[in-house]
């Protein structure tokens, strides 16, 4: 593995490579859960669709609200801390996911896991961006998209093999199994990763969202991404439960198609990543909307096809992970690159919000919509896929001129 990392990617800080190394620990535990969740929630412990897309929206709105607190904390006190004391409440709320049995159980699971996952990604993302050089944040952040999908997609495999829909145990031992990955990142990092300093020509200050927000183009560069989110990566959690009550997987099978999403960005995210170098970033963006929408115009095929409905999701999933590529060689070094350093957490904080925002409406749009058209909300999730790649072009004209190009690799010295 490290070989292969080494071919694809130049070399990065040592203290970047170990974040990473343990964010694929993380990474596997969340694949061990994220796509059984709405299963368990639904098909083991009998909670109706509506409600369990309601559970998972609230877990995103618990986000929401976390995510700028912690976003203006990690200026002040360091992404370190924070990154640690987010882990330590995710380990909670998982694992606080093994002793629900009635609705109101889960939305205080889905509330407290929210929170952790607020402050998980700005405080993530920011050291990442501290740490690393700008002209090898790209190859930083594109890392990060594979070590993700490699964990998710092994996790998922895993869980996939342990859950049984008629054995609530074997679901019990997946949020068990996700809450340990959680203080073992929580204790690589904290042993390992410093804190970044500021450069030399910033002064730290008191700060405010104020001028965040005051910024044009990255108010508008996180609109977009959270149409993005909200109609590309919520399919991500209400795929599964469509899979296995409209197009009859098994919990292996949906565990498997979690494995194409892995073995595809991980083979495509540094060849992506290269070619995005030098080229316009909204263009990136604007393919992104069109590969997702005919992955998610494949979806709704599945549930009419009974011996091909496997891979007609293979292919959604091959879809889905193409434009997470271009997603990942874009979306964060874009936002680290428009971020003065000594803002940088809220600017994260932000940018996590856009996720957030997108995950929020998704699993809830997404839950009603199966109750009621388990076709239809694929066919609307591709049409706001086609909005978004329309609106990356108005976008571009916010963008500063240095900002609208992935940057080239810094030339190597002799």
């Amino acid at each position: 593995m490290r070989r292969v990392l080494r071919t694809y990617f130049p070399p990065l800080p040592r203290s970047v490579a170990t974040l990473q190394a343990g964010g694929l620990v993380n990474s596997f535990g969340n694949g061990v859960v994220v796509p059984f969740l709405f299963i368990y929630l639904h098909n083991v412990r009998g909670i109706g669709l509506a409600t369990a897309g309601l559970i998972l929206a609230a877990h995103a709105g618990a986000s929401l609200v976390a995510g700028p607190i912690f976003g203006s904390q990690i200026d002040r006190l360091g992404g370190k801390r924070m990154l640690a004391l987010s882990l330590v409440i995710l380990a909670v709320g998982f694992g606080a996911y093994v002793f629900v049995h009635e609705p109101w159980q889960a939305f205080v699971a889905a509330v407290v896991s929210g929170i952790g996952v607020g402050g998980f990604w700005p405080a993530q993302s920011t050291l990442i961006a501290g740490l690393t050089p700008v002209e090898q944040r790209p190859a930083a952040f594109a890392m990060q998209r594979v070590v993700m999908s490699l964990g998710i997609g092994l996790g998922a495999l895993t869980g996939g093999l342990i859950a049984t829909g008629d054995s609530p145990r074997s679901f019990e031992a997946l949020f068990l199994l996700d809450a340990a990955t959680f203080i073992v990142y929580a204790a690589v990092m904290l042993a390992l990763v410093p804190e970044p300093a500021l450069h030399e020509h910033e002064e730290r200050g008191p700060g405010s969202y104020r001028e965040v927000i005051r910024h044009r183009a990255f108010v508008a560069v996180i609109g977009l991404n959270a149409l993005f989110i909200l109609a590309g990566f919520s399919g991500f959690d209400v795929l599964p439960v469509f899979a296995k009550n409209e197009a009859g997987l098994s919990e292996t099978q949906i565990g498997l198609l979690f494995v194409v999403n892995m073995i595809v960005i991980v083979l495509a995210q540094a060849p992506i990543a290269r070619l995005a170098r030098g080229h316009r970033r909204m263009a990136t963006l604007g393919l992104l909307g069109v590969v997702w929408a005919v992955g998610w115009l494949l979806a709704p095929l599945a549930g009419f096809a009974e011996a091909g409905a496997f891979w007609l999701l293979t292919l959604t999933m091959v879809a889905f992970a193409l434009g997470q590529c271009l997603h990942g060689a874009v979306a964060a070094p874009l936002v680290a690159d428009l971020a003065p350093p000594r803002l940088l957490g809220r600017y994260m904080a932000l940018n996590a919000l856009s996720w957030q925002i997108g995950f929020a409406l998704g699993p809830a749009i997404g839950g009603f919509g199966l109750s009621v058209s388990p076709t239809g909300v694929w066919i609307l999730f591709a049409g706001l896929c086609l909005v978004g790649s329309a609106l990356a072009f108005a976008v571009e004209r916010e963008l500063p001129a240095r900002a609208r190009r992935t940057p080239l690799p810094a030339p190597v010295s002799a």
